[in-house]
């Protein structure tokens, strides 16, 4: 038979196990800090009645308790156990101090699992040094020692409110029937590679509880110690809850690539790979840039810890696209720490993220899987970073054209930079035009909403969520004019709002859709300005190109009839993949939103619109008597289509994208 030469496993019995005079247990620093609810609790309490019910011959198992020596030989080091034994404490230290007046016998058994024979004012579970005088004080009940509340004694307050004196012999009857697998390792044992294993299954460790213990196993307990307080501590104080996060950004910062945050510990494989090694020499090294980074994550997470009031400014901006860009700030922002990038450089990187997530958002573009990218692009420096910024935030026309009818997302961070709001916090966006209307409402104070036509309350509901109706408004005004109608929020608002870009509006004689264009035009010139696409001569557009840019081909080439994956007009999407189907639908809707430009343009280049159909050939009918003529060759259709576009005034509001063909092509 063969036989284990590094682990040696034994079931044993628990609290025989606690109460031997040899077991005094340390819970090395590396491991996560103690977490169990009261559900798991309440679990474990019915498991232990149920048990004590039972006859002689019953137990309850537990689970495996994995275990090292000490180096020095004195103390178990707990591995892998820390969440059941730390429970099943609390719980012996709750029966104990019930019944410590009424049995002394049970109490002093229960004692000699809690305390240790060479020293009773010492626990025989030590919990990692950040919390032992928490758990001391809870267990020994010298909770006036420590005015910090914990889990310990979350937990330990359940126990006591269900156990009772009366009740503590059956409780002590069925915690006397647990047992469990005492597993030691041998010297030669992988601790990391048996731990990893056993936490396979049940509860899984999270990322970064994974990353603390692989980067702390290998060390003696003197150095976990020191290593947590200089190191770890600091990196869970400046990242709190998101610790997980931080991690992740971490790595994509510095791998350039995109980590995953679900699945089977992405980010605990993605460290593994960028650190295959930790000794103690390098863990300095490199521990000490991930407490740089974690004090850097913490001032984006909390920028009123920023001293500079721009860039503090300027992170508050950034925050409002949430977390996702913070990979490529923590590069920038460590690089200015260091003296290595110029403070205009680090704002205006700062910027330039702004700029793109908030472009790609008004075009309706998707913000995942692009700061992976700018940070390998920024590695490189600047003008890498410049020119890959720019691939992929839309430009100036594409989001003109889709200010004037798309709804405007983050109105509050948006308007507040436009009309000079520091502190939107206080303010209301204010639709000038309601979304929904009640039949009062009036924009001139002549006609109610109930007389517009079907049409008219079309249009203005679908102006309502766009930047030319919207503007912020001090919320206690916002409340005193809610739902009314125009005039009477210009003298009851508008005209007392400290904005000064509110306080024009009491100056307009009324509010209908051309005034919410003329309005939409000017704060586009403002919005453009200061979302500014970095100054490069190229347009990428993320694939899209302007359709006066679009390539006029002779003929009918091979693949034309896939040369296109869409069409961008005016904000709306359309499903397109030739020329000629979009020079059909070009001059119908010439035809019927500016039929004049159409005539004009035909007029003065003699087609593509006739009075009839003068000769064979494929015909499409505009009305009675107008008929548009599709029989002309890729190269007429691309140049006509754009020429009644220009001669509308809304060629740069279309786009077209490429195909993979029609990129060949």
């Amino acid at each position: 038979m063969a036989t284990a030469t590094n682990v040696e496993a034994n079931a044993v019995n628990t609290v025989e196990w606690l109460s031997s005079p040899s077991t005094t247990i340390v819970v090395p620093v590396y491991q996560r800090q103690y977490r169990w609810d009261i559900g798991g609790c309440e679990k474990l309490l019915t498991d232990i009645r149920a048990v004590a019910g039972e006859d002689d011959a019953h137990r309850h198992f537990i689970g495996s308790i994995l275990s090292a020596e000490d180096a020095a030989g004195d103390d178990l080091i707990l591995i892998d156990g820390q969440q059941r034994i730390t429970t099943i404490m609390l719980l012996v230290a709750a029966l104990h101090h019930a019944v410590q007046d009424s049995d002394p016998a049970m109490a002093a058994e229960l004692h000699r699992v809690l305390v240790r024979a060479d020293d009773d004012r010492r626990t025989k579970l030590r919990p990692h040094d950040a919390w032992t005088d928490l758990y001391e004080s809870v267990v020994l009940d010298r909770r006036g020692d420590v005015d910090r509340e914990s889990r310990f004694d979350d937990n330990y307050a359940f126990f006591r409110s269900q156990v009772h004196a009366d009740e503590a012999p059956r409780i002590w009857r069925g915690l006397r029937k647990l047992e469990h697998v005492s597993i030691t390792l041998g010297a030669s044992a992988n601790a990391q590679q048996i731990f990893e294993s056993l936490n396979s299954t049940g509860e899984p460790l999270r990322d970064h509880e994974l990353i603390h213990n692989y980067i702390l196993m290998g060390l003696s307990h003197a150095e976990q110690l020191a290593v947590e307080e200089e190191y770890w501590l600091p990196i869970e104080q400046h990242t709190g809850e998101t610790i997980g996060a931080f991690w992740r950004h971490y790595l994509v910062m510095t791998t350039g690539r995109e980590v995953a945050a679900a699945g089977e510990h992405g980010v605990y494989a993605a460290f593994r790979d960028r650190f295959p090694r930790v000794d103690v020499e390098r863990l300095r090294t490199d521990a000490g840039v991930w407490r740089e980074y974690a004090e850097i994550y913490g001032i984006l997470l909390d920028p009123t810890r920023e001293p500079d009031p721009e860039i503090r400014r300027q992170l508050v901006h950034v925050n409002t696209f949430g977390r996702i860009s913070y990979p490529l700030v923590m590069s920038a922002y460590g690089d200015h720490r260091r003296g290595l990038i110029s403070r205009a450089e680090l704002l205006e990187t700062l910027e330039w993220v702004q700029a793109m997530f908030l472009r790609r958002a008004v075009v309706g573009l998707p913000p995942e899987r692009l700061i992976a990218r700018l940070c390998r692009a920024r590695a490189q420096g600047r003008d890498a970073l410049m020119r890959a910024v720019a691939r992929i935030t839309p430009s100036d026309e594409r989001v003109s054209a889709v200010l004037k009818y798309g709804e405007l997302p983050h109105a509050a961070y948006v308007l507040g930079r436009i009309e000079g709001v520091t502190d939107p916090a206080p303010f209301d966006v204010e639709h000038i035009v309601p979304a929904a209307p009640g039949d009062t409402w009036s924009g001139d104070g002549r006609r109610v909403w109930s007389d517009y036509t079907e049409d008219e309350q079309n249009s203005h509901r679908a102006l309502a969520p766009t930047l030319g109706n919207l503007t912020l408004l001090e919320q206690p005004l916002a409340e005193r004019v809610f739902g009314q109608s125009f005039p009477d929020k210009q003298v009851g608002a508008y005209a007392r709002s400290a904005v000064p870009e509110t306080r024009e509006l009491a100056g307009v004689p009324a509010w209908g859709t051309a005034a919410i264009a003329e309005r939409t035009a000017r704060l586009t010139a403002d919005f453009v300005r200061i979302w500014a696409r970095p100054a490069l001569p190229e347009i990428d557009d993320d694939g899209l190109t302007p359709i006066l840019d679009a390539v006029r081909r002779r003929g009918w080439p091979a693949g034309w009839d896939r040369e296109f994956d869409y069409v961008e007009y005016r904000g709306e999407h359309w499903e397109i993949k030739d020329v000629r189907a979009l020079f059909n639908r070009i001059f119908r809707r010439a035809w019927t939103d500016d039929r004049a430009a159409a005539i004009a343009y035909s007029d003065r280049r003699g087609g593509p619109i006739y009075d009839e159909m003068a000769w064979k050939g494929h015909w499409d009918a505009l009305d009675d008597s107008h008929f548009l003529y599709m029989g002309w060759d890729s190269n007429y259709m691309m140049n006509a289509l754009q020429g009644v576009l220009e001669e509308s005034g809304i060629a740069a509001e279309v786009f077209v994208k490429y195909s993979y063909i029609g990129n060949v092509m």
